[in-house]
């Protein structure tokens, strides 16, 4: 997975001397391809840079690695980068030459995944890495969030933020947005099913989908048991058949699977039940093969994943986001090839 990440980054000079972005798509011969899903996107964007920013500052916690360090802190550069004045975030570059998209469905500023993400990135390099610039772009996108709607699964980011300052930062004085934002995903549900936006029908898309995982740790830190019962019973309801059934659905990505997994490991770590923890077990197993394909997605030797399984094949493809999200599944993984991806770091 970092392998794949590794060959997929490159630098962006725009950004600054030591700045990095990670292409957004990779072909089945791990060949970077630009974003065409909503017309012309670009290159690279904001949402994988501090998804991965994550990534590396977890590994970098448990390995000390300096190259993650700096790849870490390249990706932060870039991210600091696409902030704009008034603290919210551009998402997509054309180019690695550092033209912005700043009209696009995916990338023009609002109330979006790429203003959470960001956040939720810089926090951790600050927490991580003691970054002053990390914690100044953040507190002025975070200005931004607490005075704006948003729907759920954004909400979910904001509340992630939230917990963390709280809890790592000492931000006690957020406790009553962190404690709104909490009963707001609570309240956008279905029976027992939360559900991710309004517009919703059906039953909810799995990718991005972390708010059991999220409750279930706001009830705890909140001292709110009612928040954590919440996010029990949309588990049962809408996580454990899912995983029970193989992800059989027409299509499966990684952010699917690992967004299924944060919430079930979340739940465990809260309420220390045994059937939590086996069924974030049996949803890592798709990756290995317990899946619509039976095949694994997840190669080992390459260091990649691929981008999903539709129907009953696997995608050739490895892009950013299949990557990105397998390792924050696949952490153990993640950690034990963390000192193989220097050499593709530095090559051209």
């Amino acid at each position: 997975m970092l392998r794949q990440l590794a060959r997929l980054t490159r630098p962006l000079p725009a950004a600054g001397p030591t700045a990095l972005a990670v292409a957004v798509y990779g072909d089945g011969d791990d060949e970077a391809v630009a974003a065409r899903e909503s017309g012309f996107e670009g290159a690279a964007c904001v949402d994988d840079a501090a998804r991965l920013l994550g990534v590396l500052c977890e590994v970098w916690s448990r390995t000390q690695l300096e190259p993650i360090r700096e790849w870490a802190r390249g990706l932060m550069e870039f991210v600091l980068w696409m902030q704009e004045p008034d603290g919210r975030w551009v998402n997509f570059v054309y180019d690695w030459d550092g033209h912005r998209n700043d009209r696009g469905l995916t990338s023009a500023v609002g109330e979006n995944f790429w203003h959470g993400r960001a956040l939720c990135g810089l926090s951790r390099a600050w927490l991580t890495f003691g970054e002053p610039r990390a914690e100044a772009a953040m507190h002025r996108g975070l200005d931004h969030v607490l005075t704006t709607s948003a729907p759920a699964d954004v909400r979910a980011l904001h509340l992630e933020l939230g917990l963390r300052l709280i809890a790592r930062g000492g931000r006690r004085g957020l406790v009553p947005a962190v404690r709104g934002w909490a009963h707001e995903i609570a309240d956008r549900r279905e029976g027992d099913v939360l559900m991710n936006n309004p517009d919703e029908e059906g039953t909810p898309h799995l990718w991005a989908h972390v708010q059991e995982g999220m409750l279930a740790d706001a009830g705890a830190l909140l001292e709110e048991p009612a928040l954590t019962d919440a996010a029990g019973r949309s588990a049962r309801a809408l996580l454990e058949p899912t995983v029970r059934g193989g992800f059989d659905r027409p299509s499966t990505t990684p952010y699917d699977v690992s967004s299924t997994v944060f919430g079930l490991d979340r739940l465990s770590a809260v309420t220390g039940v045994s059937r939590w923890a086996e069924l974030a077990a049996d949803a890592r197993a798709w990756f290995h093969g317990r899946n619509g394909a039976g095949s694994p997605v997840y190669d080992r030797s390459r260091g990649r994943v691929a981008d999903g399984v539709d129907q009953d094949r696997v995608n050739r493809n490895s892009g950013a986001e299949a990557n990105i999200e397998a390792a924050g599944a696949l952490m153990d993984d993640a950690v034990a090839s963390a000192a193989l991806v220097e050499p593709l770091l530095r090559s051209p």
